[in-house]
C-alpha cells in the first residue's frame, strides 16, 4: 500500500525564511575577487561549532554581522576595530565579493563570511556565551502585512541572538523602516537576557557605525533612521 500523508498540521514545516531570493551573478571584477578571497576568507554555512581561532589565526572577541550587503560598514568597522574579530553572515555572492574588495583595500584581514541562513549558523555553529556582539544593520523589513511572518528579528531569533551573547556583549539594529523598528524595540525589551542600553554604555564592540550609501538614500528619502541597542545581563 502506499504511504498515507500525515494531515497538514503534522507535517514538518520549514522554518520561514527573512532573505528574498536574488540574481547571484558576478561581475569580471568581483568574480575575480570571489576567486582570491573565497577559499581562505569565506566558507558556506555548515552544521559544526565553528574554530574561529583556527580560522582567524589568532584567539579574538568575535562579532557576527548579520546580512553583510555589500560589506561597507563591515570593512569600514572591522578597519576600526583591529584587536576583534568580524564574522559577516551573507546569502548573496556579490555582496561578499564586493565586501572582500573593500577589505582587501582598506588592509583589513579580520574579517571572515559565512554563506547561508544566519539562524542556522547561530544554532549550529556558534557556541552559546562566546560572541562580543551581534550587529543586524538594516534588515528586510518585509512591509507588506502578510509579508511580516518573514522578518528576522522576532521572539525565537532575538532569543537565539542573546543566548549566543557574551555577559555584557551587545545586540546592534538599525533600520529605517519605523513599524518595524517598534517591533524590534517590543520584542527585544521583552527579552529577559537582554536590557537596553545607550551609546555612551561600556560596550565588547565599537557601536559607531559609517554611514552607508544605503543609509544616505534613506535619509535623503525622509526616512528616519532608529539604532537600537540591548546588552546582555550579566549572571
Amino acid at each position: 500500500m502506499p504511504d498515507i500523508p500525515a494531515p497538514p498540521e503534522q507535517r514538518p514545516h520549514a522554518r520561514v525564511v527573512s532573505f528574498r531570493s536574488r540574481r547571484d551573478a558576478l561581475t569580471p571584477a568581483r568574480q575575480r575577487a570571489w576567486d582570491a578571497w573565497w577559499p581562505s576568507l569565506g566558507a558556506d554555512a555548515g552544521t559544526e561549532l565553528l574554530d574561529t581561532a583556527a580560522w582567524f589565526g589568532r584567539a579574538a572577541p568575535l562579532v557576527v554581522e548579520i546580512g553583510s550587503g555589500t560589506g561597507t560598514a563591515t570593512a569600514a568597522m572591522a578597519a576600526a576595530e583591529p584587536e576583534r574579530d568580524v564574522l559577516a553572515i551573507e546569502v548573496y555572492r556579490p555582496g561578499l565579493a564586493q565586501m572582500f574588495q573593500y577589505c582587501a583595500a582598506a588592509g583589513v584581514n579580520n574579517v571572515r563570511a559565512l554563506r547561508g541562513d544566519a539562524v542556522q549558523v547561530l544554532t549550529d555553529q556558534i557556541a552559546p556565551a562566546s560572541l562580543a556582539g551581534v550587529r543586524v544593520f538594516f534588515p528586510d523589513p518585509w512591509p507588506k502585512h502578510k509579508h511580516h511572518k518573514r522578518r528576522l528579528l522576532q521572539q525565537p531569533v532575538v532569543e537565539l541572538i542573546a543566548s549566543r551573547l557574551l555577559p555584557g556583549a551587545v545586540l546592534h539594529v538599525a533600520t529605517d523602516h519605523l513599524p518595524y523598528a517598534e517591533q524590534v524595540a517590543a520584542v527585544g525589551d521583552a527579552e529577559p537576557m537582554l536590557r537596553r542600553i545607550g551609546f555612551d554604555s561600556p560596550s565588547m564592540m565599537l557601536l559607531e557605525r559609517p554611514v552607508t550609501k544605503f543609509e544616505g538614500r534613506a535619509e535623503r528619502a525622509g526616512s528616519a533612521i532608529t539604532e537600537l541597542l540591548w546588552g546582555r545581563i550579566e549572571e
